[in-house]
């Protein structure tokens, strides 16, 4: 492997942080404190292409690959930002990704350009409050009517519905107890957000305001036969496509939160003068900063790698999962040193560490949590027995 970016990349990179500078920590924290969408963010990324950088140039994209996007996102959570900014762009980047590969020609020229371009906003509706993570078991029910299916249900956690045009909405289209096997049966739709016909609800949470988290009553929702994605009962095999690539972006926001983190508390460390001397020239705050960087590097390789392996396609399931894990762990250890670098004023809104923490233990059970990673890890890899 290469570990050195391509020129191209190191421009992705440094237009990625331009834009960042453009909103400070004020900006960042007026969207998470009034619970409003980063718009002008939004509009600055889709004016510069970020949002359709894994979309073809024939439908408006970039043409590039997971690690371009690897690249952004962790630039833009290294930033003030963090997931208030990464979480507004990640889910048009990985939630078309089963409709990219799996969609009909004419789906993706109606739909790709304006998800490249920042106009159709998207989101990923999977997590049931009955199915969680077996999501064999979502009861979400979507019955054929002429030529079109009449959807009807109840999903959880689902990130930007309240700004989505689309909605990648997992179903069954066959009953669980009449499929042989249990991921049979399941359709996958590129669905609209009719809200005449889904009732949106706001979940309140401890962080990353600046993007809402709902549950849907979903209750007699048209959707054209157009809008099926792939043959029907094979939705729950398209949506894999998305779901390893969501792991690589997930673990690249956690690793640039703590390399943003890591930045404030060294100049903080540096500039800090106790006892006649910066906090920074102690052992004890300088070995556990070093710990936590040498920590984000390691997942860093491993997300890299992940992400090598899904271009080259080769199997990346374990890769993409290990990535997350590690990724989540060693970025919430360093916001968490970080803030304790700060001692007091870590505590205070204003030097930002309290927000990027709140948002930094996200990853670690999202979109799946770190032990049912580790649970396959063990299966999957080292072949113990099945756990769940």
């Amino acid at each position: 492997m290469n570990f050195e970016f391509t020129g191209e990349q190191e421009m992705l990179r440094k237009v990625t942080r331009e834009i960042c500078k453009q909103f400070d920590d004020e900006y960042w924290r007026r969207i998470e404190k009034e619970h409003i969408f980063p718009t002008e963010f939004w509009n600055t990324c889709a004016k510069a292409g970020l949002i359709g950088v894994l979309f073809p140039e024939e439908y408006g994209g970039s043409g590039l690959n997971i690690t371009e996007a690897v690249i952004i996102l962790m630039e833009i959570a290294k930033s003030a930002a963090g997931m208030d900014g990464a979480s507004t762009i990640h889910l048009s980047m990985f939630g078309a990704n089963p409709l990219l590969y799996h969609g009909k020609k004419e789906q993706l020229q109606k739909y790709l350009p304006d998800v490249s371009s920042g106009k159709l906003h998207v989101c990923f509706g999977v997590t049931e409050p009955n199915a969680g993570t077996d999501t064999s078991r979502i009861e979400t029910f979507a019955k054929r009517k002429g030529n079109k299916y009449v959807i009807n249900g109840h999903k959880v956690f689902i990130t930007k519905a309240q700004k989505a045009d689309r909605i990648l909405l997992l179903t069954r289209t066959t009953p669980y107890d009449r499929v042989k096997k249990k991921t049979d049966g399941m359709s996958l739709f590129f669905a609209p957000m009719d809200r005449s016909a889904i009732t949106i609800n706001e979940i309140e949470k401890m962080g990353r305001n600046g993007i809402d988290t709902n549950e849907l009553f979903i209750e007699n929702l048209e959707v054209d036969e157009f809008d099926l994605i792939g043959e029907e009962g094979k939705g729950f095999y398209y949506l894999l496509d998305g779901l390893n690539p969501e792991r690589m972006l997930i673990a690249a926001e956690a690793v640039g939160m703590g390399y943003g983190a890591i930045e404030r508390a060294c100049q903080y460390a540096n500039e800090r003068i106790v006892f006649g001397r910066p906090i920074g020239q102690n052992q004890g705050v300088q070995f556990p900063l070093a710990d936590a960087y040498s920590h984000l590097r390691a997942a860093e390789v491993l997300i890299f790698q992940a992400c090598w392996l899904y271009e080259n396609g080769q199997p990346c399931g374990a890769e993409a999962n290990m990535a997350k894990l590690r990724g989540s762990e060693a970025g919430f250890q360093a916001v968490d040193q970080a803030f304790q670098t700060f001692g007091g004023y870590g505590y205070a809104r204003e030097y930002n560490i309290e927000r990027i923490y709140r948002m930094a233990r996200l990853p670690r059970i999202a979109p799946v949590t770190n032990e049912l990673i580790k649970s396959f890890v063990a299966e999957k890899v080292l072949g113990l027995p099945k756990s769940y």
